[in-house]
């Protein structure tokens, strides 16, 4: 490929046209170099050799630098031109994608080499802010349904279940994932998503979840196996742990709070309760339970999320190198500490040993299912689940420690405290 580069006249500062531009076909096979004088620009940061893959494309690219200025690179039509609207270019690199069988333009690309640090302080700054009030508006609104409980309750678990496991099956047949499996046809994963979203309902009306999963998981495999096609195990395997994920593990928590029904008697928050509301039968150990374990896990990401800022030096696992083990352990203190608190204001446990335990089983509980949600977003290859919260990312994002809590917390009060920890 040969190029004849000249300045051409122009209202912008920086621009190059280049009068002819030819390749023979046996060159077209390799990486052809436009080479481009460097005394075209009035820095000396741009590279010299910009190249083309195809002889024939229609090119065009952006660059960034950190005073906000936008310039851009074009190829259209034997023209080749860089125009830039400030005096000033950072960008080192351009990165550019053309196809020779294409056409029309391709959508520009950009780079952003360097990065406005008063931009960058004002983004961390509005994202904080974003996630603390819808932080704050969920946790009311959570408050509020727990305190609730009933079909409320369960109505509530039954959306965010659903709405999880739209998400689930999304990451389920994304790019990075699907390169290693065939993932479930999609009226299916609308099927399994409906019926996930049924259990927990199911769970408060019968207050078993067994047969409902049989059931459920009995349906979709014989839909799988029945489907056009070639049905493959790998279908069968990410539908069944979505069933088990996303439906069996959340239905605990109307067990935990609808299903335990013994009135918590030592509680002083339930001796004062307004009798027009249930008096002091409406605090039951389902409900002190459930608050004190969704407080507890709260405690964990917050103590983790600053002991970690804080003290992290240490990387816990390769799933989330975010992690450390200082955080961990801030979270584990702060999980149990929690736990132990609201024990005495509420008078349940009445065992400190057992609130001691009760923090353990939270803590843990919450970290095997955050670590579990980050191994499916980094296969999938994701940052969030999805982004219906602002500043959270999606459901999974914000559930995902609460998915296996609420059945070790319903097995503990249920098999271990002696009389329900009353």
């Amino acid at each position: 490929m040969t190029a004849a580069p000249s300045l051409m006249a122009s209202s912008s500062p920086y621009c190059i046209k280049i009068d002819t531009l030819r390749s023979s076909s046996s060159s077209s096979r390799g990486l052809n170099s436009i080479s481009v004088p460097s005394s075209i620009c009035a820095c000396r940061c741009l590279s010299k050799n910009l190249i083309s893959c195809r002889p024939s494309l229609n090119l065009k690219l952006k660059f960034l630098d950190a005073s906000k200025g936008r310039g851009f690179l074009q190829i259209r039509n034997g023209e080749f031109g860089i125009r830039h609207n400030s005096s000033k270019i950072f960008t080192k690199i351009l990165v550019a994608r053309a196809d020779a069988n294409q056409v029309e333009d391709e959508e520009p690309v950009e780079v952003p080499e360097d990065h406005n640090p008063e931009s960058l302080q004002q983004q961390k700054s509005s994202q904080l802010t974003k996630r603390l009030i819808f932080g704050i508006a969920i946790g009311v609104s959570a408050g509020g349904i727990v305190l609730a409980g009933g079909w409320i309750f369960s109505i509530a678990v039954a959306a965010v279940v659903f709405t999880g496991s739209r998400e689930y099956f999304e990451l389920i047949r994304s790019r990075g994932i699907t390169s290693g499996m065939t993932p479930p046809p999609r009226y299916l994963s609308r099927v399994c998503s409906v019926i996930c979203a049924l259990i927990p309902l199911i769970t408060l009306y019968k207050g078993q979840i067994d047969v409902s999963v049989t059931s459920a998981a009995f349906i979709v495999a014989m839909g799988l196996l029945l489907q056009r096609g070639n049905p493959r195990f790998s279908q069968l395997s990410s539908t069944m742990f979505g069933l088990f994920y996303c439906g069996y593990l959340p239905s605990f928590w109307v067990k935990l709070r609808c299903r335990l029904t013994a009135p918590a008697l030592n509680s002083g928050v339930g001796a004062s309760w307004p009798i027009l509301l249930g008096g002091q039968t409406y605090w039951t150990v389902g409900l002190v339970a459930t608050l004190i374990s969704i407080s507890s896990v709260i405690a964990a990401d917050t103590f983790a999320f600053a002991g970690g800022k804080a003290f992290g030096r240490t990387p816990l696992t390769s799933i989330s190198p975010k992690k450390t083990w200082e955080g961990a352990l801030a979270g584990l203190t702060g999980c149990i500490a929690t736990c132990v608190l609201l024990s005495k204001l509420l008078s349940w446990p009445t065992s400190t040993l057992g609130a001691i335990g009760f923090g353990f089983l939270n803590f843990f509980g919450s970290l095997f299912g955050d670590l579990l949600e980050s191994m499916i977003k980094r296969d999938a290859g994701v940052k969030d689940s999805g982004s219906l919260i602002p500043g959270h990312g999606g459901i999974l994002d914000r559930v995902d420690s609460y998915v296996f809590t609420g059945a070790l917390a319903y097995a503990f009060v249920r098999n271990l405290l002696p009389l329900y920890g009353v």
